[in-house]
């Protein structure tokens, strides 16, 4: 999966190796619950260390519209989401859960939880991923006048990986427990994500971030999860969504680069940088093309981080919500 440029490489190969084995009727009915608890606390670490001091200095000045702007951009998503959930065999739920923008690593580790189906959602949710990052480079080029997109630097390698480790432990020996105490529904990845969260923002993580063999083994495990529970009536409903779900996508990224003019009006930023801080996914080519272009990285990646961090926290408690509202 890494040698074909997929997004969430391990996700995708737990995806597809435990849907084939389902298929064949030699996968396991479920992961054990365990497995999928620590996967999620994980990935909400991940999620959670990628806001800084610098996060909140870069959209201080701007707050309100960026604000405004973030919220328009979920509420738009999730609104697409309900009406794939108008589909056959998709629940409302599902559908607002897999058309959400932002986050898919999270929203698909918390779907089932939440009483959505993963399957769909982790399809649908890297769909989303996908035609995004393959169609930035070309609207940033040819609408916004960006220049040519070389290469990102590569991070940092030979990192020691007892920082992270510790850094882990830490997040997830406070942040279970105390979601447990608060009731917080998905707690598993709500809570780490809070605590690595405010650790971030203290400057406390001393720079550590997990290590990457852990973090592709939580997104193994959450792929293998959505898989192991393909049949091949799941695999027909897929298949009927993904037309209506390809063009929601796109109806999400026209209105978001939209929203991203407007918010370059208000902000005074340049409409290039308006377009990728909205953009609805795909954090590290939109870090790229702004590298890349002469951006304000910063800027851009304070407004990209911010949305997923809301969603993520807010994602919970309406899908809570809908489930109350849909009961007889």
């Amino acid at each position: 999966m890494d040698a074909f440029a997929v997004p969430s490489p391990a996700l995708f190969a737990g995806l597809l190796v435990g849907t084939v084995l389902a298929l064949l009727g030699r996968a396991p009915e479920r992961v054990p619950r365990p497995a999928t608890s620590v996967a999620q606390a994980v990935i909400g670490v991940v999620i959670g260390v990628l806001a800084q001091s610098s996060t909140l200095s870069a959209v201080a000045q701007d707050w309100l519209p960026v604000l405004a702007v973030s919220l328009g951009t979920l509420v738009l998503s999730m609104a697409a989401g309900l009406l794939l959930g108008l589909q056959r065999g998709v629940s409302p739920l599902t559908g607002m859960l897999s058309l959400t923008a932002g986050g898919a690593s999270g929203l698909v580790a918390i779907s089932r939880e939440l009483g959505g189906d993963e399957r769909l959602v982790a399809v649908v949710q890297y769909l989303r991923v996908g035609l995004v990052t393959a169609t930035m480079p070309v609207v940033a080029t040819l609408v916004f006048g960006a220049g040519h997109s070389g290469a990102v630097a590569p991070a940092e390698a030979g990192a020691p990986w007892y920082p992270g480790t510790a850094l882990l432990v830490v997040c997830c020996a406070v942040g279970i427990p105390l979601a447990r105490l608060t009731r917080v529904p998905a707690g598993s990845l709500l809570g780490p994500l809070v605590v690595a969260l405010a650790l971030s923002l203290s400057g406390a993580t001393f720079g550590a971030t997990p290590p990457e063999l852990i973090v592709a083994v939580a997104y193994a495990v959450i792929g293998w999860q959505a898989g192991v529970r393909f049949t091949r009536a799941s695999l027909g409903t897929v298949a009927r969504v993904l037309p209506l779900a390809t063009a929601l996508i796109f109806g999400i990224v026209g209105v978001c680069a939209a929203l991203g003019l407007l918010l370059s009006r208000l902000t005074g930023v340049t409409p290039l940088e308006g377009y990728l801080a909205t953009t609805p996914g795909g954090v590290y080519a939109v870090l790229a093309t702004a590298i890349s272009a002469g951006g304000n990285v910063t800027f851009v990646v304070a407004v990209q981080v911010l949305r997923v961090i809301i969603m993520l926290l807010i994602a919970p408690f309406l899908a809570r919500l809908l489930s109350r509202f849909r009961r007889p």
